[in-house]
């Protein structure tokens, strides 16, 4: 039971971070109604850009604090990303209104590709690192109930920990403020939004700000785990199942959702794994997300979709 218990919490720690990642794609989602395949390659610029900063700011300046260079370091990155929200709403978005949906699905695959080649061409493409003093020792809990305890990443905790809160201060966004019921007029109808005076281009660069901080909250979670690299944004590629699993327009969903898949892989993984030959963890979550799509294409919590014919 103990063994089992471990395996259970672990898994629930990585679908905290993987909830975190599938953030990004349903928070743009939910606010613009576009698809953002350009979520990975946020999270990958982000990152750079607090590594690097975190680098260059005790050089440029002469200090030698870490705290004081992780704080910098993170308005850097904020002001990165911001500029990337301008400028995604400058020069492609404001140009597409009332497009169709496959036209700016597309958009978002060419911005993947330009923050991915100008990520590394102004930070570099070496592995860099991430420290901003989160405990690595692991955590023993339990001790009197287990034999031995259970054995806890005290990092993953912590880490998990934030991911919640920044859940749940994005969900209070969405549904008690008046900017956030903005974002989900606009996303419902772009058109409807504006005739009634809501500013669309003001609204799809605060959409991709709040979008741009997940990713950068995301980005230094992953890259105090793994290191900052070119891989990092392949974090992505899980949350897409999570999202599949969730619904697109269910921030709660998307907790849910990497809930359930970082539990199931894991225990997947270690007790169907024997008998199946191994690997189940790198395609279980796409498995999971296949059926779910055959019963339920919206997601367990995302919205149904009426026409009227």
């Amino acid at each position: 039971m103990g063994f089992f218990l471990e395996t259970v919490f672990g898994g629930l720690m990585t679908g905290m971070l993987y909830a975190l990642v599938a953030l990004g794609f349903v928070l743009i989602f939910k606010a613009s109604g576009v698809f953002n395949f350009a979520q990975g390659a946020m999270v990958l610029f982000a990152a750079l850009a607090m590594a690097r900063f975190s680098e260059w700011f005790p050089q440029w300046l002469g200090f030698d604090s870490a705290v004081l260079a992780n704080i910098l370091a993170f308005l850097a990155a904020c002001g990165c990303m911001f500029a990337v929200a301008w400028a995604v709403e400058r020069f492609a978005l404001r140009h597409l209104v009332n497009q169709e949906g496959i036209t700016l699905l597309m958009v978002t695959l060419g911005i993947t590709y330009i923050l991915d080649g100008g990520g590394q061409l102004l930070f570099g493409s070496a592995t860099y690192k991430i420290d901003i003093g989160m405990p690595k020792d692991p955590l023993v809990v339990l001790g009197d109930t287990f034999e031995g305890g259970l054995l806890l990443s005290t990092e993953d905790l912590y880490s998990a920990l934030a991911a919640a809160v920044l859940v749940a201060m994005l969900t209070l966004f969405f549904q008690k403020t008046r900017t956030g019921r903005a974002l989900r007029a606009v996303a419902d109808d772009h058109q409807a939004a504006q005739s009634i005076g809501i500013p669309l281009g003001r609204i799809w660069v605060i959409v991709w700000t709040i979008g741009g901080l997940v990713a950068l909250v995301a980005g230094i979670i992953w890259g105090s785990k793994l290191g900052v690299q070119f891989s990092i944004s392949m974090v992505a590629l899980k949350a897409f199942p999570v999202v599949i699993l969730g619904g697109l327009t269910s921030v709660p969903g998307a907790v849910a959702g990497g809930l359930i898949i970082g539990m199931g892989e894991k225990l997947s993984e270690i007790y169907l794994g024997p008998a199946l030959g191994g690997g189940i963890e790198n395609w279980f979550a796409y498995v999971l997300a296949l059926v779910v799509l055959l019963v339920r294409p919206q997601g367990l919590f995302g919205d149904r979709i009426i026409d009227r014919v």
